[in-house]
């Protein structure tokens, strides 16, 4: 081995003249790992914590209950359901709610935020509407899908697509303004017409940011089904809280919020390996 040899392997270098190794510098987001170590030790301590709280009775078992208390309320909700449905029929519930108002938002919200970025009539007209709604909290709108659409299915998945639809035109529009003058340029130069523009340089360019706030959307959603299954709800996992709470049953709701917080977190990481099959060019452009 040579002594330029040597040198590469001791820093790093392969033969191909890549670094095999980063050093983390502050800044350099592409250095930094998913500190998945660190993560498995968060969820660690936070659970050894709180079973030395309800070992030790520092909290009164009516205001958080201990881990047995809680996965006996699994093992019982999973055999025997809650309140005529199965834990899997519940959690099928929210998802089938949260999945149909996200995509109408999608559906909507992404054609409209293009058409605000590109044009200056859509742009002035909706852009009073999209500021004047966005700030607004789904909940405000219980009272009004009510008169909308009664207390069925539909009033629930209308809270949803309202809590859906801003973000993406947003995103959608924020994603269009983010498309570097100098592609589309490069592309007239070429002779491609304004269709071709779109579908290969607009919108490839705007996926970064559509994505984004989907996965924005996406989390917003979730968070808002409990209040979506308060509108005479028969099922789902927010239905499952609010009715286990009127009992004082903090064991089946602090199931539920896990139940929640855990599924939420599954569909976060499902849209960032989506996010990263899909658009391999982010950040790289």
């Amino acid at each position: 081995m040579t002594l330029i040899q040597t040198l590469k392997h001791k820093i790093g270098f392969g033969t191909d003249g890549l670094t095999k190794r980063k050093t983390v510098t502050f800044g350099d987001t592409t250095a930094v790992s998913d500190g998945r170590m660190w993560s498995f030790l968060s969820v660690f301590v936070l659970s050894i914590a709180w079973y030395l709280g309800s070992a030790l009775e520092l909290v009164n078992p009516i205001f958080w209950p201990a881990p047995s208390a809680v996965w006996d309320q699994f093992t019982a909700i999973s055999q025997d359901g809650y309140r005529n449905f199965s834990l899997w029929e519940h959690i099928w519930a929210s998802l089938y709610r949260i999945f149909v108002g996200f995509a109408l938002g999608c559906l909507i919200g992404i054609p409209l935020g293009f058409a605000m970025g590109l044009s200056e009539l859509m742009r002035g007209w909706f852009d009073p509407i999209v500021e004047f709604f966005r700030p607004i909290p789904p909940l405000a709108f219980i009272p009004l899908v009510i008169i909308w659409s009664g207390i069925g299915e539909r009033s629930k998945i209308l809270l949803l697509f309202f809590a859906a639809l801003w973000i993406m035109v947003i995103a959608a529009r924020a994603g269009v303004g983010s498309v570097k003058l100098s592609k589309i340029h490069a592309a007239y130069s070429l002779g491609a017409t304004k269709r071709q523009i779109l579908m290969h340089v607009i919108l490839p360019n705007s996926l970064p940011e559509i994505f984004t706030g989907m996965r924005v959307a996406m989390g917003i959603c979730w968070g808002t089904v409990v209040a979506a299954e308060l509108v005479a709800a028969e099922s789902g996992v927010g239905f499952m809280i609010m009715a286990a709470s009127k009992f004082l049953a903090t064991d089946i709701v602090v199931l539920g919020v896990i139940i929640v917080g855990l599924i939420g977190y599954a569909i976060d990481i499902l849209m960032r390996k989506l996010e990263a099959k899909l658009i391999p060019w982010k950040g790289r452009a």
